[in-house]
């Protein structure tokens, strides 16, 4: 088989030049054929993993049939997880050591060489052969190099074309005079990366670079903030840090739970498939929307003035004061009745346990459910001093008695945190009362119903109104919280959505991703340490990704000259994908023009082979699709899979966050601008959709650019 240098210290070998291989190895002793041979081991001894599991009879060892259906769905989550994805490869990757390993680094290996791959394969002995990326001994794939080689003698990196192994790369790390660096240069690697996309996101485990690594793999314990720019990866380290702590903490994640919380519906499924690729199959997704509209029905919309006063952590206070004030001081002692005594309970001795439930800064409900209990208390205490022996059944009977009962109901009544909210929005009196010295009194007008609602039901909630209600109903009763959760595109939320998720997490821990220069909402995050704050996670460790891999040196580049006006001192990222002519700028002579000049580098783009995205100010989505309609060019919208008979996607400006194209067409950037409420929020929406490319951006316009980009 013929051997090219790739770089001094870099030997790829292949296929012949056609790039096809035969289905059977001709020559057993050629290394390529070798690891074809490896191949198809390792995927009999998954298939090999999967019947054997297909196999169990579960009949003898179940206790009832609810026992037997738990351990059946576990089964076939099992099955699920082992299943061979035809054109995913097995492995990606192989290390030689130069000192044997450890059994318990090896997942119970003994040698020196190790296959590195999605999932663990290991044969009919027992004996692995294909090593979990996560596991111990597979980290120096990633961090492994010449001044620092972990005991690395080779690394071996794998192409493959279709599903078929056709290449392999080979590093060698003995040599400490090698050029520093020279893993970054890797044929293969560069490959992988730049590899068309069609369909959803896919992992990027074969091609993890060191900075990301250390994010991925670092500790359940604490929180992590990831700035990142277009095109650094941020969104696939959070996934990949979801399926790493899940291999070293399953059991108790299993138990607490995960949750990746994505911006909208179309962006979680676009990364809906990258965990199940990795055999994780339990990690839930939502957006916060959906986390806070549990009980409600989202029918309306604010301003953006009014969604920002909503949107304050101010508003948490308005909320703790509005709650606490249905708590009044009793006025009339309690009487029980039992038999044919009656017990009292002076009204001061019930107002001291008010004040002391009060000042304990409880859960309004967790203390409405406690507050019968403590008279009840002095009810039995009563009953020791006069003689009697009462028990905690006794207790429980007095708490339950229709004196306790009303006591509590005039005192410390029970309150629905919808009704609350409606009554804060609809009554300018109850909201005045509640939000003096924190709102101002314009503040207020802005956030309040123009047209009240009759009631909970009828009311055309918005979705920061949900917002309130979850806090509402937090400070009534606890929200249970997972054992870690992920939030990308963070930068979008407002101080309230930060507490909202916070709760989701609250003695968890959490992967929090974004790019400040990418926040598009009026509320968006100014700094991580702010709203790191209103997460309740101050003292997360904030890690900066500035090395581009997806989207080309030269459009970054373009899209950075907007950076000192959306976010002044972030650094800018510096791509390592050199793609000279992947930037064209065109202007169109007459603004009649412009849909004809769309379809028509619509259709160039779709020569080339991967997806093409046809970005668009939201109002001019409609004429655009009229003419792509016209052209008889077949389209898909987001949330779409593209397959490779469907590749153009029509996508409104607001909605392209999070997603990739092979291919960008960008229409006139100054209604992407203008489309928003300030010029800033519409800089940064443009930042955003000239990011989306992977390979090529046509930008067209038949007015002028805006001047930023000038």
């Amino acid at each position: 088989m013929p051997a090219h240098e790739a770089e001094s210290d870099t030997t790829t070998t292949s296929a012949p030049p056609e790039h096809t291989a035969p289905t059977e190895p001709s020559d057993p002793t050629d290394p390529l054929a070798r690891e074809r041979g490896h191949l198809a081991a390792s995927r009999a001894a998954l298939r090999a993993m999967r019947e054997d599991v297909q196999s169990l009879d579960i009949r003898d060892v179940t206790a009832n049939w609810v026992n037997a259906a738990v351990l059946q769905a576990q089964m076939d989550d099992r099955v699920k997880a082992l299943a061979d994805l035809a054109h995913t490869p097995l492995f990606f990757g192989r290390l030689t050591y130069l000192h044997p390993v450890g059994a318990e680094s090896a997942e119970g290996a003994e040698g020196e060489q190790f296959y590195i791959g999605r999932r663990h394969v290991h044969d009919a002995q027992g004996d692995p052969m294909v090593i979990d990326w996560r596991a111990p001994v597979s980290q120096p794939f990633y961090q492994a190099s010449r001044k620092n080689p972990l005991d690395i003698a080779l690394r071996r990196r794998f192409g493959y074309t279709g599903g078929d192994l056709t290449a392999y790369e080979d590093e060698d790390l003995t040599d400490p005079a090698g050029p520093a660096g020279a893993e970054r240069t890797s044929k293969l690697l560069q490959a992988e990366i730049e590899r068309p996309r069609v369909g959803p996101m896919r992992d990027i485990v074969a091609t993890i670079q060191p900075e990301q690594d250390e994010i991925v793999r670092s500790g359940l314990g604490g929180t992590v903030c990831v700035q990142g720019g277009p095109g650094t990866g941020k969104t696939a380290v959070g996934l990949h840090r979801v399926a790493y702590l899940l291999y070293a903490h399953r059991e108790r994640l299993a138990r607490t739970g995960t949750l990746v919380i994505g911006p909208n519906r179309s962006f979680l499924h676009y990364i809906e498939q990258v965990l199940p690729a990795l055999g994780e199959l339990e990690v839930k997704q939502a957006t916060v929307d959906d986390l806070v509209t549990a009980h409600i029905e989202v029918r309306g919309t604010d301003p953006a003035e009014a969604a920002v006063v909503k949107g304050d952590a101010r508003m948490a206070e308005v909320l703790r004061r509005a709650i606490r004030s249905h708590v009044s001081m009793p006025t009339e002692p309690v009487v029980v009745v039992r038999g044919s005594r009656r017990w009292r309970v002076p009204a001061y001795e019930v107002e001291e346990m008010v004040r002391e439930l009060l000042a304990r800064d409880m859960r309004y409900g967790a203390a409405h459910e406690a507050l019968p209990q403590r008279i009840a208390h002095a009810v039995l205490v009563r009953m020791e001093e006069a003689g009697e022996a009462p028990d905690d059944r006794v207790q429980n009977a007095v708490a339950r008695t229709p004196a306790v009962k009303a006591a509590v109901k005039a005192v410390w009544p029970a309150v629905d945190p919808a009704k609350l909210v409606l009554r804060l929005l609809a009554e300018p009196e109850f909201l005045a009362a509640h939000a003096d010295g924190v709102l101002t009194e314009d503040e207020q007008r802005t956030i309040l119903w123009r047209k009240p609602a009759r009631g909970v039901k009828s009311a055309k909630w918005s979705a920061a109104d949900a917002v309130l209600i979850d806090e509402a109903t937090d400070l009534v009763a606890r929200t249970h919280s997972l054992g870690h959760v992920v939030i990308d595109e963070a930068q979008d939320l407002s101080p309230m959505q930060y507490r909202a998720v916070g709760r989701r997490c609250s003695t968890g821990s959490a992967t929090v991703l974004g790019d400040l220069a990418q926040g598009t909402t009026p509320w968006s995050t100014e700094s991580w340490a702010e709203a790191l704050r209103h997460l309740g996670k101050s003292d997360a460790v904030v890690e900066e990704l500035t090395a581009g891999f997806r989207v080309p040196r030269e459009v970054i580049a373009y899209a950075s000259r907007l950076l000192p006006a959306i976010s002044p001192g972030l650094a800018a990222v510096e791509s390592v994908r050199e793609s000279p002519g992947s930037l064209t700028v065109r202007a169109v002579a007459e603004p009649a023009g412009l849909d004809a000049a769309v379809v028509a580098a619509c259709r160039e783009s779709l020569t080339r082979e991967g997806s093409v995205g046809l970005i668009a100010a939201d109002a001019r989505i409609p004429a655009l699709a009229d003419a792509l309609t016209a052209a008889g060019l077949p389209y898909l919208s987001p949330g779409q899979e593209t397959t490779a008979d469907s590749r153009l996607t029509l996508v409104a400006a607001s909605l392209a966050k999070g997603l990739e194209y092979d291919y960008v067409v960008l229409d006139e950037p100054s209604a992407v601008v203008d489309g928003e409420p300030d010029e800033r929020t519409g800089l940064r929406r443009l930042y955003v959709a000239l990011t989306r490319a992977v390979s090529g951006l046509t930008v067209l316009h038949a007015g002028p650019l805006p001047e930023r980009l000038g």
